[in-house]
């Protein structure tokens, strides 16, 4: 039985650094970014990464189809028991989407879903950080985008935190601390759950 943690958190709250810093303590973790599997879709050059392309540079989210898609292969892929997902779901459609799947499926159990949160300052803060540091600059990281990011992840967030809540499986971790503070904590809970 596979043992699936999500990580959402809006753009800048550090889930990837999070889950990717966890996975590298653990070797019976495997960590999964949604963004960086569409980047890496988007980089081949197939016809699906060129339609994956033409949502991310606008800040949209990506097809339903090809989200849910990605995700179960990864799953079904990966090398260990326990997967984490970050930057997953972005949207009440997804998150139902990935509840139907699961509720067929009997070799992946959701243990949780853990909300990195962080004020809209702080975000943008790294986020603009992270463009001005960046040697090649990705096309998602403008101030204009940001906003655009922010309210797609805004939007549906009431809704995706009561619908875990009501499972038992909500759970929110600050990101407001120093890197290391914020991965011993996500790391504590993740083992606590394992």
């Amino acid at each position: 039985m596979k043992k699936l943690f999500l990580i959402i958190g809006a753009p800048g709250s550090g889930k990837t650094t999070d889950a990717e810093l966890i996975a590298q303590k653990h070797d019976e973790i495997t960590q999964y970014s949604t963004g960086d599997m569409f980047r890496a879709e988007v980089a081949s050059g197939s016809e699906q990464g060129e339609l994956i392309k033409s949502f991310i540079e606008k800040g949209n989210l990506v097809p339903i189809d090809i989200v849910i898609k990605t995700i179960v292969n990864a799953i079904k892929k990966a090398p260990t028991d326990v997967v984490v997902i970050d930057g997953y779901p972005r949207s009440a459609e997804q998150m139902i989407e990935l509840d139907k799947y699961l509720a067929t499926e009997d070799s992946v159990q959701l243990i949780s879903v853990i909300e990195v949160e962080v004020s809209q300052e702080t975000a943008k803060n790294r986020v603009i950080g992270r463009a001005e540091e960046a040697e090649v600059v990705r096309d998602d990281d403008s101030i204009e985008v940001f906003y655009n990011r922010m309210k797609v992840y805004t939007d549906p967030l009431t809704e995706i935190q009561k619908f875990y809540q009501s499972k038992n499986l909500h759970k929110i971790i600050s990101g407001e601390g120093t890197i290391e503070e914020i991965v011993d904590n996500m790391d504590k809970f993740v083992q606590s759950k394992i």
